[in-house]
């Protein structure tokens, strides 16, 4: 399964190498788009019960790019962003970090990424 191909549209997005990760969010941050980032691991029980949730709203807002970043493959990016607990969901717009939600909490992911993503669409119109 290839993850950095074109039309990824409504889809989270796995980066297991800096290559992927950092050609996926420089094209995010070049679109303009609002970026949500899970930092997960395969072991984190939450990220198992969160992951689903995340994966039904890419399919709901596919001008939000979504991307999952295990922090066992990606140590380096989960230091750069000091990531201490899973899962934390980092959002950016314009390459910066402009919210956070750490834990599987469920609602409170929904909310910001709604908010988030409708502040995008609108400055991006």
């Amino acid at each position: 399964m290839s993850t950095s191909e074109e039309g990824q549209t409504g889809q989270v997005i796995s980066c297991h190498t800096v290559e992927v990760w950092k050609d996926n969010f420089e094209k995010g941050t070049d679109s303009k788009q609002l970026i949500v980032v899970d930092f997960t691991a395969s072991w984190c029980g939450p990220c198992r019960f969160i992951a689903p949730v995340l994966a039904e709203l890419a399919k709901k807002l596919p001008h939000v790019m979504f991307l999952k970043v295990d922090v066992d493959d990606l140590e380096k990016v989960a230091e750069e962003f000091e990531v201490k607990a899973m899962p934390t969901f980092l959002f950016f717009k314009d390459g910066k970090q402009i919210d956070k939600v750490v834990g599987a909490k469920k609602e409170e992911l929904q909310q910001k990424v709604m908010a988030h993503s409708s502040a995008a669409a609108v400055a991006a119109a």
